[in-house]
Parts: C-alpha cells; sequence; structure tokens
C-alpha cells in the first residue's frame, strides 16, 4: 500500500475519532471509550504484528483515538463550567476586533493578571473599543444560555474558545493603556480604514455589498437582500470560504496569463491576492482557513494534479482540528469551507475532462462547474442547518459569478485609489458600482419568482445517507472514468 493511502487513512481516522466525540455529545465522554481504543490497538499489534494491514488498522484504531480524546478534553470543561454567575471586578483586555451590530458591541476579552481564560462580552455601542484596548470591568459572568433551538449558541462560542460571557457589564471604562500585539492592531487599523473608505466612496447597499466580496460577511446586508440572497443561493459570494477565495484566485491567475506571464509566476500573482485578503479580513481564523485552502487548491490546479490534492487538503484540515477540535461539528464555516474544497477536488476533474475541454469560454465554464462541484458536495450540511434549497443558483450564478472578480478588483482599485490618486479612484468606484448595482439587481429579480426556492430541512441521519450516497456515486463514476 502507497504512503499516500495510508496517510489518507490516518487522516480520516483522525477525523473519524473527532467527529464521533462530538456528534455523540454529551452520551459518550467516558475516558472508558478512549481507554478501550487504545487497548484494542495494542492488542491487534501484539498478536498480528507481522501482518500490515492489521498493524495499519492499529494505527488507526490509535489516530481515532487521539481524535475522540481531543474533543472530549474540550467538552469536559465546558460541562465543569456551572450555571453560577460570578461577579467580576478589574481589568480587561481587548483580544478582538470588536463588531457592532442591532446597537451593541461584542468582542473577546481576557483577564490582564492572568490571561487564562477568554471571555465573550457584549455592551453598548458607544462609546466604541477597539482590539488592545485595556478595561475597566464590573460585570456578573456566567455560563451562556441556548436561546433559540435552531442555534447553539454555548458551542459556538465555546469552539471560539469562550466559555464565559459578560453580558452588559454594570460597568466599562477605557484606561489610557494600550495592549496586545501592535502589528496585529496596525493591520486591524488598515481593514477599519479600508471599511470607511468603502463606505464613503459608495452609496448603500452596494457599498456593503462590495464590503463583503472583499472582507466577507452580509450581515449588515437589508434583511431583504440578505433574504434575497439565500433565495438564489448566492451567499457563497460574501462568504470567507476556500471555495471564495479559489475563485477569485483562479481569475488573477487566468488575468497574469493573459498578461504575459508564465503559468509559476501567475501563480505566485494569485498566492499575493490570497495574502492580500487575509490581511483585509485581519487575519479571521476563517480567512486564515479559507486561504489555506485556496493555495493548496489553485497549487493543486497550476500543476495539474487536483485529484491528488486531498491528502494536501485532509493535512491542512487535521492541523486546523488539532488546534480546534470542536470545529469539525459546531462551526459551520468550517464544514463548508472544507467540503466545498473536497468537492472541488473530487467533482471537477470529471467536469473538466467531459464538459470544459471541449467546451472553453473566456473562463466562465470553469467558474461554473467550480462552483456546481463546490455546491453539490455542501448542500446537505446548507439543508441541515438553514433548510432552504435554492431552486434557481444555477442560472443566478451564472449571470452573476463571471461578474464577481471583476468586481472585487475593480472596487479594490477605487479604494486604494481615492487615497493616493482620486480621479481614478472615482473612474473605479463608477465601474464598481455599475457591476454591484447589476449584480444586486440581478439577485433581486431572481429571488421574486415563485419557485426560486423550496423549504427542506434534513436531520442529521439524512445528511449522512445524502454523503454516502455521494461517495457511492463518485466510486461509480471514477471507476467508469478509469474504464
Amino acid at each position: 500500500m502507497s504512503k499516500s493511502r495510508i496517510f489518507f487513512i490516518l487522516s480520516l481516522s483522525f477525523i473519524g475519532g473527532v467527529g464521533m466525540a462530538s456528534f455523540f455529545y454529551p452520551k459518550i465522554l467516558s475516558s472508558s471509550f478512549i481507554y478501550f481504543f487504545f487497548v484494542l490497538a495494542i492488542v491487534l499489534v501484539a498478536i498480528f504484528w507481522k501482518n500490515k494491514r492489521i498493524f495499519l488498522v492499529s494505527f488507526s484504531i490509535i489516530f481515532f483515538a487521539i481524535g475522540f480524546w481531543l474533543v472530549s478534553r474540550k467538552l469536559e470543561m465546558i460541562q465543569k463550567i456551572s450555571d453560577n454567575k460570578n461577579f467580576f471586578s478589574g481589568e480587561m483586555i481587548i483580544i478582538s476586533d470588536p463588531e457592532t451590530k442591532n446597537g451593541k458591541q461584542n468582542f473577546f476579552v481576557k483577564e490582564k493578571e492572568t490571561l487564562a481564560e477568554k471571555f465573550f462580552l457584549t455592551t453598548i455601542d458607544y462609546p466604541r473599543f477597539n482590539y488592545g484596548d485595556l478595561i475597566l470591568v464590573e460585570c456578573q459572568l456566567s455560563a451562556p444560555k441556548n436561546i433559540s433551538a435552531d442555534f447553539d449558541y454555548k458551542m459556538y462560542l465555546a469552539q471560539k474558545g469562550a466559555l464565559r460571557e459578560c453580558y452588559f457589564p454594570a460597568k466599562i471604562e477605557r484606561k489610557n493603556q494600550q495592549e496586545g500585539n501592535l502589528i496585529y492592531s496596525f493591520i486591524l487599523k488598515i481593514k477599519n480604514e479600508f471599511k470607511k473608505e468603502i463606505k464613503r466612496a459608495m452609496p448603500f447597499p452596494e457599498s456593503v455589498l462590495l464590503e463583503g466580496l472583499l472582507i466577507g460577511g452580509s450581515a449588515e446586508l437589508p434583511k431583504k437582500n440578505q433574504e434575497n440572497f439565500s433565495r438564489t443561493g448566492m451567499t457563497h459570494i460574501v462568504a470567507v470560504s476556500g471555495y471564495n477565495v479559489t475563485i477569485v484566485a483562479e481569475y488573477l491567475m487566468m488575468a497574469g496569463i493573459f498578461l504575459g506571464l508564465w503559468r509559476p509566476k501567475a501563480f505566485w500573482l494569485a498566492v499575493f491576492g490570497i495574502i492580500i485578503f487575509v490581511v483585509l479580513t485581519g487575519f479571521s481564523s476563517s480567512a486564515i482557513r479559507a486561504g489555506v485552502m485556496g493555495v493548496l487548491l489553485i497549487w493543486a490546479i497550476k500543476n495539474g494534479r487536483l485529484a491528488n490534492a486531498k491528502n494536501a487538503v485532509l493535512f491542512a484540515g487535521v492541523l486546523m482540528l488539532i488546534a480546534n477540535p470542536l470545529s469539525l461539528f459546531w462551526d459551520i464555516g468550517f464544514q463548508l469551507s472544507f467540503l466545498a474544497t473536497l468537492g472541488i477536488i473530487f467533482l471537477y476533474p470529471f467536469f473538466e475532462k467531459r464538459i470544459i475541454q471541449k467546451n472553453k469560454f473566456f473562463g466562465i465554464s470553469e467558474i461554473f462547474f467550480l462552483t456546481i462541484s463546490a455546491q453539490i458536495f455542501v448542500l446537505p450540511v446548507i439543508l441541515l442547518n438553514f433548510g432552504n434549497l435554492s431552486l434557481i443558483s444555477p442560472l443566478a450564478n451564472i449571470l452573476i459569478l463571471p461578474f464577481v472578480p471583476i468586481t472585487m478588483l475593480a472596487g479594490f482599485l477605487a479604494t486604494i485609489f481615492s487615497w493616493i490618486f482620486p480621479m481614478a479612484g472615482t473612474f473605479f468606484s463608477w465601474m464598481s458600482f455599475l457591476f454591484l448595482r447589476y449584480e444586486i439587481e440581478v439577485i433581486n429579480f431572481l429571488a421574486e419568482f415563485q419557485y426560486a426556492s423550496t423549504k427542506m430541512n434534513l436531520v442529521w441521519q439524512e445528511v449522512l445517507f445524502c454523503y454516502l450516497l455521494l461517495a457511492m456515486a463518485l466510486f461509480w463514476v471514477r471507476s467508469k472514468v478509469k474504464e
């Protein structure tokens, strides 16, 4: 058996252990399960140590147990947090970029003295706070409560590292002292100035859409527009995902080749574009994850090894789960980004050989089938979490996706030139505005169709069954291709 196949099996075993511990929470947390797996592996090695296949099975069990143990350890910490409220009075350091929404500021903090535990703090939207601020706080610390059955708020904060929250403190006061990383603080200032310049250069809601395209996120879009994006299946264009980054990087590679660059140089142009994107998002965890996935995908596309990139993506996924094992089950962004990347790896080569090579149309066919490949893989998870199946999504993607990279480039240049060459900034602002207006109008128009989308809620058992069918279909397609 090849080393590549062995790595693939061991990685899947680790992810399987993480998944099992997460899926059966809180029913299975006993350490006896972990001991059982380790003992079983040792027994198998002792009895069948000459059998290479049994040896591999034993190591697979060990990797499975390691993944199971990492999740169990985290979940045990969460269960130990009591529901009793503890009064806190002292200094805290803001360790995240504050988000303002619905008249509230939300950010993560740590106690200055120990820096041992992260808390989630919610306060009024004024005065505005920044990353690195040292604040004096008096509040009740409590375990997060799930308000809605559709959203596990407690585990959402837990996978971000916060086990307790401070909700509207009795006292919060900024002190004249800055803490935190100076480089990261500088990057966040650039990001926030970039957002301000976008709002200055564009009217609403085009400015919000451009901000979502360049930095990610649709929270500031009007509710009606958010619903229309969901009905047409276009929410992904403002999501920070590996697929989204790959689309932009693919266009940058095509632009570099068009301008006369060799493919290796065009690849580095695309990598540079991804780095700029990650910087503009303020090095958020979702952007870093998307950047890693995007670089791996365009590297595989550049070398014509997309079908063999699964080990690299699995390795990246394993590293991310080691850093945060709760991501697999409670971070929807991780699920969508990881699955979309796998969809491109496993499905896109089939479309490329059968359709794209025979019907190339200015790169549009590549972008369309990259989208289809990604969306097929993420659809079950979307139906599980959001219960919305967009029937008009293929048409919406065809009409909008070819213009998204041009919109992003024009919007980025408009913002940059507004600082150094205002006349050029105005030109690019108008160019970006026209594309943004077109995209919003198309989405609003398509969303008005009666059967643009339909409600379809799946449960976990149905999701697993969908992926089982998808795996069987992939196996059948690959066997047919080989024949």
